[in-house]
């Protein structure tokens, strides 16, 4: 048996209303979380993350917590420029305090072994 309720004595409850306060990240703690997951994104050809091999020309975390990185590979024909970069996107924005990432592939100035940090030289024996 079905049974309406009288429209005049049903009260609705009341509707609860939540603030989430959203906490903004500390800019030194978003850029730390971005280098580490930068090193875990190797170049398939050279078994030394990119953050190491100097691929990383400049990491920029503006207002609202959107990331604009700059970054190049180690030559114009690397098989994997159509990849690469949305790998770094999609990595840099599984950053918490990274609301959106932009990735900038860039060519100037061109990447050489100088760029490489002592610990990717002492990795790949280059001392």
């Amino acid at each position: 048996m079905d049974i309406d309720p009288d429209p005049e004595t049903t009260s609705t409850p009341p509707t609860a209303t939540a603030t989430v306060a959203t906490a903004v990240a500390d800019p030194s703690d978003v850029e730390h979380g971005i280098v580490e997951v930068l090193k875990t994104v190797f170049d398939p050809e050279i078994p030394v993350n990119i953050y190491e091999l100097g691929l990383i020309y400049d990491v920029d975390i503006r207002e609202g917590g959107h990331v604009q990185v700059k970054m190049t590979l180690t030559s114009p024909g690397c098989p994997v420029a159509g990849s690469l970069p949305g790998e770094v996107k999609t990595k840099v924005e599984g950053v918490p305090g990274v609301a959106s990432a932009d990735v900038e592939l860039v060519w100037d100035p061109s990447w050489n072994p100088s760029m490489m940090s002592e610990a990717a030289r002492l990795q790949l024996g280059m001392f």
